[in-house]
């Protein structure tokens, strides 16, 4: 998914407010509240029902909505909110302004055994397709099987998680990779399923979350991954009615979604219209202006800097502000840059306030100075600087040393920009000055916003450098340093998955795997002691900042809170006053 102890907004080692209000050092908490015995309806004191929301972003969905890919923070957070259902799910408590996890298509949060090597979810009756027919358990057995064909869905989330708990899962390649082996590791028994583990796993209500633990239609046509990633079929409050990935995506209301049967979702709106690839200027100033559409739009954009300003003097009350769980990053790739010390040389080099300022973040709201890869507020996390970097600390003349010292002065740097976007541009040509006032050659390589991703993921792009982001699957560090540093084979491969440095260390790999046996309650603190070791000794890639949000919405859009699991909006609390 794209994306946080104590930075605090001056990049000293306390935490403390950000601009937007957020406490900077509890970025990464999520909070851990649960209520199992969740059920719905769900009303809204004063909702109304009506309208269409606008929602403008300057992505475009990337290529896929199918949900056993998915693990981005948009499309999974809009697909949970609005289309699909899945296991559990979380609900916006406007009290502690915390999302809590809840119910979804199970009864409850499940039932473990004293190991946490067996799960076992109850399906509720009630719950329909798009269609009228009914959701069975036989349905999300084979939603959550089908996701495990890692090569049929190479960026999805299954591979990092069921396919390394679940029985089985490490061997299993997945029914359209290898149709005629049985996958043996989920069982159905009516309404009940059952999922044994190849070792604890007591986040599985967390995982459950996603939608790729939710149904699929049985049947190859039905679910034939090339047509299904365009329209998957709907079991939320909301179905799709048209999808162009760089354009839009329309949803119309689900009319056989029961209310009674979800513990969380709403649909009070008549639709949504998603318009794709707008410009960043464009949007502010249409949330700015706040008349006609404006009134019933909202972005999952972050304001440029100084539309925030306008918009926290003239309507604060628009704004959605918060803290993420999430971090940005620079990941070279270790297979192409195998001196440490280049690696260490580039986290001087980088512009981090030049690029901030350049993309119009807003330093101590939605940009925060980052030392540790995860971020402040995880469980168990304390503060790390293997560099002494300060703050967004940017020093040409060390990065200059550390060049010399490794005999690689002139060392190329190859990282992509995006043509078709002004602050992509920008941040480019701030990039090519600094790294080369540090000694670095540096050479951007164009793609476009259409074709970034793709371009950025394939393992045989001539460049050398990575930009990303990552965000917590959920409150631990399991979330974070398996599936960024877990070895993989990307010479292989055409998708590095959420490795982009292309780190791989088989000492590494047996130490996440010993912290997962670890008792519970001394796991939080040997992620962190493990984070910092691979900083210290490997030093694979360098944060950039930590984020929150600050987003805004029109004057009509209520409810509009943030989701910190994702830095999204709360979809399902979501109306139009009329």
């Amino acid at each position: 998914m794209l994306a946080l102890s104590a930075c605090g907004s001056s990049g000293s080692s306390s935490p403390g407010a950000g601009n937007g209000g957020q406490d900077n050092g509890k970025l990464g908490d999520t909070g851990n509240g649960q209520d199992a015995t969740a059920k719905g309806p769900v009303t809204i004191a004063g909702a109304k029902t009506g309208g269409i929301v606008t929602v403008l972003t300057l992505g475009g969905l990337t290529t896929t909505i199918d949900p056993s890919e998915v693990y981005y923070t948009d499309t999974s957070s809009i697909l949970s909110g609005l289309i699909t259902r899945s296991l559990t799910q979380y609900k916006y408590d406007p009290v502690k302004k915390q999302m809590i996890l809840v119910p979804d298509l199970a009864t409850d949060l499940g039932t473990p055994n004293d190991s946490y090597t067996k799960w076992t979810f109850t399906i509720r009756p009630g719950v329909k397709w798009e269609d009228g027919s009914p959701v069975t358990a036989k349905e999300v057995a084979w939603g959550m099987t089908r996701c495990m064909d890692a090569a049929t869905f190479p960026t999805g989330p299954c591979q990092y998680y069921s396919n390394v708990y679940f029985k089985g899962g490490s061997s299993y390649k997945g029914p359209y990779t290898d149709p005629g082996a049985k996958y043996k590791g989920i069982k159905v028994n009516g309404s009940t399923i059952t999922i044994n583990m190849a070792k604890p796993f007591p986040d599985m209500p967390y995982w459950g979350t996603f939608p790729a633990n939710g149904p699929i239609p049985l049947g190859k046509s039905a679910s034939d991954p090339k047509t299904y990633k365009n329209h998957p079929m709907s079991t939320g409050p909301y179905m799709i009615k048209s999808f162009s990935p760089s354009k839009e995506l329309v949803l119309t209301k689900n009319p056989n979604w029961d209310a009674s049967t979800d513990p969380a979702r709403t649909q009070y709106p008549d639709g949504y219209d998603f318009k794709l690839q707008q410009q960043s200027e464009k949007i502010d100033q249409i949330l700015l202006a706040d008349s006609g559409n404006g009134q019933t739009t909202l972005t999952y954009d972050d304001l440029l800097a100084p539309d925030f300003a306008k918009m926290q003097s003239t309507a604060p009350d628009r704004l959605t502000l918060g803290g993420t769980p999430c971090t940005y990053y620079w990941a070279p790739d270790n297979r192409k840059i195998t001196d440490k010390k280049v690696r260490e040389a580039l986290s001087w080099a980088y512009p981090y306030k030049n690029n901030i300022l350049a993309a119009g973040l807003i330093p101590g709201v939605n940009a925060i100075p980052a030392s540790n890869l995860m971020p402040p507020g995880l469980p168990g996390r304390t503060p790390y600087n293997v560099t002494g970097r300060k703050g967004f600390q940017t020093d040409a003349a060390k990065a200059r040393e550390l060049l010399k010292s490794a005999n690689a002065l002139g060392f190329e740097i190859k990282f992509l920009f995006r043509t078709d976007d002004p602050i992509s541009v920008k941040t480019k040509d701030s990039t090519v000055k600094a790294l080369t006032q540090a000694g670095f050659k540096a050479t951007p390589v164009p793609t476009t916003t259409a074709d970034y991703v793709a371009a950025r993921d394939n393992t045989t792009e001539d460049i050398n450098v990575r930009s990303a982001g990552w965000c917590s699957d959920w409150p631990s560090g399991s979330t974070w340093l398996p599936t960024l540093y877990g070895s993989t084979n990307p010479d292989t491969t055409k998708s590095f998955g959420t490795n982009y440095t292309a780190f791989s260390n088989k000492s590494v790999d047996n130490k996440m795997n010993a912290i997962q046996s670890l008792p519970l309650d001394q796991q939080a603190a040997a992620w962190n002691s493990l984070d910092k070791q691979i900083a210290t000794k490997y030093f694979p890639l360098f944060p950039t900042y930590y984020t929150g949000i600050a987003q805004a919405h029109g004057s009509k859009i209520m409810g509009d809170n943030d989701d910190n699991t994702l830095g999204m909006p709360t979809w399902k609390n979501i109306w139009i006053s009329q």
